[in-house]
């Protein structure tokens, strides 16, 4: 499957996400969404990403706009993590990194000197007809809650 391209539909894809959901893309036509993709459940610049979502939610709400955090954590990791931080919206559990593919965001990174390959902290705003509008790679957390928003607004 090739991956997303700004301004041209995103395919539509079926994944499990928390609350026994499972998310189709198709399903959130008639609303924004915004995707984002972050490496980890609970590390720190995930969880402060999580929280400037979920501070700006009702912003984001009253812009008609859906917010799902994507990771290869599994349900149960996604699961807790939604509910420590108490997050509005889904996690989407990406094991088989299909989405991870789709948008194009696994990436090689360097650790304490090791290369792995992992997921590069990276948003896509899809407007209500299902076209990608904007994309964000490489994400910096601070700021970019505020940034996306002002994006949707932008729509």
């Amino acid at each position: 499957m090739p991956s997303v391209e700004l301004n041209k539909p995103v395919p539509d894809f079926e994944a499990p996400a928390t609350g026994d959901q499972t998310i189709r893309l198709d399903d959130l036509k008639g609303q924004n969404v915004v995707i984002y993709f972050y490496p980890k459940d609970n590390t720190p610049g995930c969880t402060t990403e999580g929280q400037d979502f979920r501070d700006r939610m009702k912003q984001f709400e009253e812009l008609d706009t859906v917010i799902l955090g994507v990771s290869r954590d599994g349900l149960k990791a996604h699961e807790n993590f939604r509910a420590k931080h108490e997050f509005p919206f889904h996690l989407i559990s990406d094991k088989d990194e299909a989405l991870c593919n789709l948008f194009d965001v696994i990436k090689l990174k360097k650790l304490y000197g090791k290369e792995y390959m992992g997921v590069d902290r990276s948003t896509f705003l899809i407007d209500k007809d299902g076209v990608l509008r904007a994309e964000w790679r490489g994400v910096k957390v601070k700021g970019h809650a505020d940034e996306v928003l002002e994006a949707v607004k932008a729509l």
